[in-house]
């Protein structure tokens, strides 16, 4: 069956599963099909057939995922800088336009990625802060999540969850998704009443809102 197509395919049975099904691995970039108890591999065949060109456009649109490489220029809060591996060099920093990483080249993603989620809890701590000030709501915690699943949540009790991947995303899309998130401080609902508060926080909201729609797939290639 996996050999039937021009794109790889992982095959799954399930005893769960009441019909055939196919999604995208985005991790490992092939189309996943499931298969339930007592169904032939005949009927499996055509169901992936019919849905041959759903899953060749959605390999297309699904971005492989990739790690940070030495020489690589990202976007940091705003500011692009280059990663630099120095492998004599202890720890993770900035200097001027580079990311400095030392230690051995293959712990390099792993070290930009750490640098990045300890950096991005103290910015958008602070960040959020101040915008939880301006509407007199409290601010409990800020956590920095890995998940591709959404960008940020907020809990009644005013706690702030992130995705530590917007830290790579520009300027006026970090301060919308700050304003998005502080705004359910005060209202847990997306009312216009809500919106009208994220407006006040981030004025460019329309801006920072289309881009995360258009381009928000390309901040996941990070794994």
């Amino acid at each position: 069956l996996q050999n039937a197509f021009d794109f790889p395919l992982e095959v799954k049975k399930s005893l769960r599963a009441t019909k055939l099904s196919l999604k995208i691995d985005t991790k490992k970039h092939i189309p996943v099909l499931t298969i339930p108890p007592f169904c032939s591999e005949k009927k499996a065949l055509k169901f992936v057939k019919e849905h041959e060109i759903w899953v060749q456009n959605a390999l297309l649109r699904t971005p492989e995922i990739r790690k940070f490489t030495d020489g690589e220029k990202i976007s940091l809060f705003g500011k692009e800088i280059t990663i630099k591996h120095q492998p004599g060099q202890r720890g993770t920093i900035v200097e001027n336009d580079f990311l400095l990483v030392g230690g051995d080249i293959e712990f390099l993603h792993r070290r930009v990625k750490d640098y990045i989620k300890k950096q991005a809890k103290n910015e958008f701590w602070t960040r959020s802060k101040k915008m939880a000030e301006l509407l007199h709501k409290p601010l409990k915690s800020i956590t920095i999540k890995d998940t591709k699943s959404r960008w940020g949540s907020c809990s009644s009790l005013g706690n702030i969850n992130y995705n530590w991947r917007i830290a790579l995303a520009p300027e006026f899309v970090i301060n919308y998704l700050m304003a998005h998130e502080v705004s359910h401080l005060k209202h847990q609902d997306h009312s216009s009443e809500f919106w009208k508060c994220v407006n006040e926080l981030c004025p460019d909201m329309e801006h920072g809102n289309s881009w995360l729609k258009k381009f928000g797939k390309n901040l996941n290639i990070y794994e």
